[in-house]
């Protein structure tokens, strides 16, 4: 059971700090918005590759380029999240 709640909360938790990195670097930087979901889908491959090595077992990949993947798709989930707050925000 522990081990399906880590693998469970590893893209919760890589999405997250996807979105913080994010809103971190729009506020630092005159980065145009355009850019932000490529820069979440990289931050988030870092993070899978990173989780993957430093924490065996936390995320549901077997290999370095599955970590990755899973990482990136859980970075561009992060501005999906971004948008639909936005536009609850502003509808």
């Amino acid at each position: 059971m522990t081990e399906l709640m880590e693998a469970i909360t590893a893209v919760p938790v890589i999405t997250v700090l996807c979105l913080l990195g994010a809103q971190a670097v729009k506020s630092w930087t005159p980065l145009d918005n355009k850019h932000l979901p490529a820069l979440c889908g990289g931050l988030g491959l870092i993070l899978g590759i990173v989780a993957f090595f430093s924490t065996p077992g936390y995320l549901p990949a077997d290999n370095a380029l599955v970590a990755a993947a899973i990482g990136a798709v859980s970075g561009w989930a992060a501005t999906g999240i971004h948008q639909t707050k936005k536009q609850e925000a502003s509808g």
